[in-house]
């Protein structure tokens, strides 16, 4: 089955796509990417280690690497409604810590909000803009605080 639409033609910014490098240890990055995402308006109710998972479970050999869920109840509320509900597929937003080198961490997330709008999700009106503006506000915030 062909994909609907090309990723290789998909700008950054149509998915919300924010990644920055932290200098830190991976523990150290972790709890950094927790606050600046909690003091920017989400809530933290989801978190693991995939490579402790895989690396027990699969025998990986992966490096460090960390899922936070972040979500903000007020806008996850108003995105459930503004998509009957099918939003929820994908979430929470997740925002991921891998180690790319000792002392290195990159920190990556990409907007359920707009990749909702681009797979057909989420309605393309005034309202899911609302929602997708605010997430992105949001997500500037923590980024702009790490």
């Amino acid at each position: 089955m062909p994909l609907p639409i090309d990723p290789s033609q998909i700008d950054p910014d149509e998915i919300g796509e924010e990644q920055t490098t932290l200098e830190m240890g991976h523990e150290e990055a972790i709890e950094h990417v927790r606050e600046a995402f909690t003091d920017a308006g989400f809530g933290i109710p989801v978190e693991f280690s995939v490579s402790e998972m895989l690396n027990e479970k699969v025998d990986a050999g992966r490096d460090p690497y960390y899922v936070l869920g972040a979500c903000n109840p007020s806008v996850a509320d108003r995105a459930l409604d503004a998509t009957d509900n099918r939003l929820g597929a994908l979430m929470p937003c997740n925002v991921v810590v891998w180690e790319e080198a000792p002392g290195q961490q990159r920190v990556y997330h990409v907007s359920i909000m707009r990749i909702a709008r681009l797979l057909g999700m989420s309605p393309d009106d005034e309202e899911m803009a609302d929602i997708i503006a605010e997430t992105g506000e949001l997500v500037d915030d923590a980024f702009g605080n790490l």
